[in-house]
C-alpha cells in the first residue's frame, strides 16, 4: 500500500461499499474502540444523561402545523422513541396540558411490522382533511416509503396510494389523483438520484403506467409537480431543477406547459393573485437579494406589469424569509445576523404598506409565519436566543400575539453573556461571529462552530444540549457567520463558491485568530465543530490550519471532493463546489479536498469523525476514507458510525444523545 494515493488511485475505495462485509467489519472495529475509550466514565455518563433529558423533556415546546380545525404535531419522548403523530385544537393547545388525539404510533407500527420506521412527513388532503400521504424512512434515510392514511379510521388505506422506498415527491391533486415523481425504472431518476419525471397518478392504477406530465434531463437535479388548491386560484405547476440554484417554473394547463419567463436563479413563488420573485443576481435594475412582486395573471399573459420592490438589501441587512397570511405578507430580515420582522399589506399599485412586527430581541432570532394563508391572518411567532429559551406565540395581524408555549431553561445562564464581534478576513472583509460564555476575561476552553455553504444563514438559537454539555461547565461557544452562508444575502454566498471557496476557510481562520487575539481562548484550548458542509469545513481546516486549534469534530462530512459527485446525492452540489471531472475545476477543488491534502509529516490536533451508515445524502465513505488515511499515516483520529440515523446522524433521541455526548466528551478531554 502506498503511503499516499495519487489522484488516480484510492487505496481506501473499498470503504465506499456501504454495507460491504469488509467495510462494516472496519466500522465495527473503530466503533468498539471509540465506545471503550470515550463512552466510559462518570463524565460521559453525565453528559449523555443530561442531553437525553433535554431531548426527551415533557415540557419542551410541541411545535404545530395547522390543518383545518386542528393543530398537528409529531412528538418523541422516552416512552415513545420513534414518535407519535397527533393533533389537538387551538383552544386545547393554549392550555398547559393539551389533550392530544394520537393518529399514528410509530413505535407500535414498527413493532408490528418489524421495521425501524422514522417519521418524515405527512401531506393532508384539503379541504376535508380526511386522508394523508405519510412518508416514512427506514433508519432515518432520505429515501422514504409512501402510504395513504385514513385520518377518520386511524389506519393505512389497504388499496390506497402506496410507494416502495425511494427518493420520492408526491402532491395531492384531488382525492383520486396525485402528482408523483419516484423510481419507476431506468430513466426515471436524475444523476443525483432524485425524480426526473412527473406523472399524474390515478388511484387504482400502476404508477409506472401513469401519464407522463414532464421529463427532465439526466443531469438535472430534480423535477416536481404541484397542485395549488386555493379556492378561485386553482393552478398546476411543474418545476425543473437545472442545478442546485437554478430552476424553471412551468404553468400546466391540460397538456400545455407554459414556462414562466423569469431568471432561472431566482426563487419564484405564487400566492393567489401575486407573483413573488426573490433575486439571487441583479435583474431589471434591482439588486441581488431583492424581493419583488407583481400580478401573476398579467405577467403570464405577457403584459409585463411593473414589479414592486418589497425588500431591497443594504450592506448590513438581508432577507431571511417570508410567509403569507390571508391578507398580509410577513418578512423576516436579518440585520447583522439578528432578526427584524415586518408586515406588508398589498396594494394594487405602488409600494405595499409596511409596519414592524413587535417582539424581537436584540442579538436574537425571531421568525413568524402564517398558519393558513387561505383562511385568515393568524400567525405563529417564535423568538429565541443563545441564552433565551424559545417562546412560541399565536397572534393575528393587527391584534398582536399571545405567548402560548415557553421552552424550559435547561441550564443556568447566570453570569453568561452574548457578544458579537467582527473578524477581518484575509481580503479585508469583516466577518461577524457570536461569543457565548462567562462574563469574564481570560482564555477559556472554546468550541467554534461553522457551516459556510449553500446560502444557509446561522442565527442565535437556544440549545439545551450546548448549554448543559458545554456552557454550564464554564466554557465558551462561538458561532461564526462566514461567507458561503446567507447571513448577508445571496452575494455573501455566491462570492465564495467554486474557485472562490478559499474565502470560506480564510473567514473561519480569521475568526479563530481573532478569538485568540482578544484573549478569549488559546489555540490549544480552541475546538472546531461542523456537520455536512460544515464537516467539510472542519476537515479543510484540519489539513490547512492545524496550528489554529487543539481539537476538531467533523460530522457526516464531505472529504473526498474528487469523487463526491459520484457518491449518492453528490451530483446535486456541483454548482456549489465545482465539477472535478473538469480539469480546470479540479485544479482549484483539490485545494479544498481534505482527503487529498492529508500529509504524514503534518502535526494535526486530535480529531473525531462521526457519520451514519444510513446517510443516503452524504456518503459515509467520506468520513470512513478520511479516517482510514489519517490512521494509516499515524495521526490521532477517533471514529464512530451510527448504523441508523440518515444525514441527521441519529434515528431517535437515545442515539442523538449518545453521539452528542461523544462529541462533548471529546472536546472536554482535549480542551480542558
Amino acid at each position: 500500500m502506498s503511503e499516499r494515493a495519487t489522484d488516480g488511485e484510492d487505496e481506501f475505495g473499498w470503504l465506499e461499499e456501504v454495507t460491504g462485509d469488509e467495510a462494516l467489519a472496519w466500522v465495527r472495529e473503530r466503533n468498539a474502540g471509540t465506545v471503550a475509550d470515550l463512552a466510559a466514565g462518570s463524565r460521559y455518563d453525565g453528559l449523555r444523561a443530561g442531553i437525553r433529558e433535554v431531548l426527551d423533556a415533557d415540557d419542551r415546546i410541541p411545535y404545530i402545523t395547522r390543518r383545518g380545525d386542528f393543530r398537528y404535531n409529531f412528538w418523541r419522548d422516552a416512552a415513545h422513541p420513534r414518535g407519535l403523530w397527533r393533533r389537538t385544537t387551538l383552544a386545547s393547545y393554549r392550555t398547559a396540558e393539551p389533550e392530544w388525539d394520537v393518529l399514528l404510533d410509530l413505535d407500535a407500527l414498527a413493532d408490528a411490522e418489524g421495521e425501524n420506521w422514522v417519521w418524515d412527513s405527512a401531506q393532508v388532503l384539503r379541504p376535508a382533511y380526511e386522508r394523508a400521504l405519510v412518508q416514512l424512512s427506514r433508519g432515518g434515510a432520505d429515501a422514504t416509503v409512501v402510504r395513504e392514511f385514513d385520518l377518520v379510521r386511524r389506519e393505512f388505506v389497504a388499496d390506497g396510494f402506496t410507494l416502495p422506498e425511494a427518493k420520492t415527491f408526491v402532491d395531492w391533486i384531488d382525492a383520486d389523483r396525485v402528482y408523483v415523481g419516484t423510481d419507476t425504472g431506468p430513466g426515471s431518476l436524475t444523476n443525483a438520484g432524485l425524480p426526473r419525471t412527473v406523472r399524474e397518478w390515478r388511484r387504482g392504477t400502476p404508477v409506472a403506467e401513469a401519464p407522463l406530465v414532464f421529463e427532465g434531463k439526466p443531469d438535472d437535479t430534480y423535477v416536481t409537480g404541484h397542485h395549488d388548491d386555493t379556492e378561485g386560484y386553482e393552478r398546476d405547476f411543474v418545476r425543473r431543477g437545472i442545478d442546485f440554484y437554478r430552476d424553471e417554473l412551468y404553468l400546466r394547463d391540460g397538456d400545455t406547459l407554459t414556462r414562466i419567463d423569469l431568471p432561472d436563479d431566482a426563487i419564484v413563488t405564487v400566492q393567489r393573485e401575486w407573483l413573488l420573485v426573490e433575486l439571487r443576481t441583479p435583474w431589471r435594475g434591482f439588486p441581488a437579494g431583492a424581493l419583488l412582486a407583481t400580478g401573476f395573471d398579467a405577467y403570464v399573459a405577457g403584459e409585463d406589469p411593473a414589479f414592486v420592490p418589497l425588500f431591497e438589501p443594504d450592506p448590513h441587512t438581508a432577507l431571511a424569509g417570508y410567509s403569507w397570511t390571508r391578507h398580509h405578507l410577513i418578512l423576516t430580515e436579518m440585520h447583522d445576523v439578528s432578526s427584524r420582522l415586518t408586515v406588508l399589506t398589498p396594494r394594487e399599485s405602488g409600494p405595499w404598506h409596511a409596519e414592524p412586527l413587535a417582539g424581537v430581541p436584540e442579538l436574537g432570532t425571531a421568525s413568524a409565519h402564517g398558519t393558513d394563508a387561505d383562511v385568515d391572518d393568524e400567525y405563529l411567532l417564535e423568538v429565541t436566543g443563545f441564552l433565551t429559551p424559545t417562546t412560541l406565540s399565536v397572534g393575528t395581524i393587527g391584534a398582536g400575539a399571545e405567548p402560548v408555549k415557553h421552552a424550559p431553561a435547561y441550564f443556568d445562564a447566570t453570569g453568561l453573556v452574548v457578544r458579537q464581534h467582527f473578524a477581518v478576513s484575509a481580503d479585508g472583509t469583516r466577518v461577524p461571529y457570536f461569543v457565548v460564555g462567562p462574563d469574564t476575561d481570560g482564555p477559556l476552553p472554546t468550541v467554534l462552530y461553522g457551516y459556510g455553504g449553500f446560502e444557509v444563514p446561522w442565527q442565535p438559537t437556544y440549545s439545551g444540549t450546548i448549554g448543559r454539555a458545554w456552557l454550564s461547565r464554564g466554557h465558551r461557544y462561538v458561532l461564526a457567520n462566514i461567507r458561503g452562508g446567507g447571513e448577508y444575502g445571496p452575494t455573501w454566498h455566491s462570492g465564495a463558491v467554486r474557485e472562490n471557496r478559499r474565502l470560506v476557510y480564510e473567514d473561519f481562520a480569521a475568526v479563530a485568530t481573532d478569538l485568540v487575539s482578544r484573549g478569549l481562548t488559546t489555540a490549544p484550548r480552541l475546538g472546531i465543530h461542523g456537520g455536512s458542509n460544515g464537516g467539510l469545513l472542519v476537515s479543510v481546516m484540519l489539513t490547512r490550519h492545524p496550528e489554529l486549534f487543539g481539537a476538531a469534530v467533523s460530522q457526516v462530512p464531505l472529504t473526498d471532493m474528487r469523487r463526491y459527485h459520484r457518491l449518492l446525492a453528490g451530483a446535486l452540489w456541483v454548482a456549489e463546489y465545482g465539477d472535478p471531472d473538469e480539469p480546470d475545476d479540479w485544479a482549484f477543488m483539490r485545494e479544498f479536498s481534505p482527503y487529498h491534502q492529508v500529509r504524514p509529516d503534518a502535526a494535526y490536533p486530535p480529531v473525531l469523525y462521526t457519520t451514519s451508515t444510513r446517510d443516503d445524502r452524504v456518503h459515509p465513505a467520506h468520513a470512513r476514507k478520511m479516517v482510514a488515511r489519517l490512521l494509516a499515516q499515524g495521526h490521532d483520529v477517533t471514529y464512530y458510525e451510527n448504523i441508523e440515523g440518515g444525514h441527521g446522524g441519529a434515528a431517535d433521541n437515545a442515539q442523538a444523545a449518545f453521539v452528542s455526548a461523544l462529541v462533548y466528551e471529546f472536546f472536554a478531554r482535549h480542551l480542558t
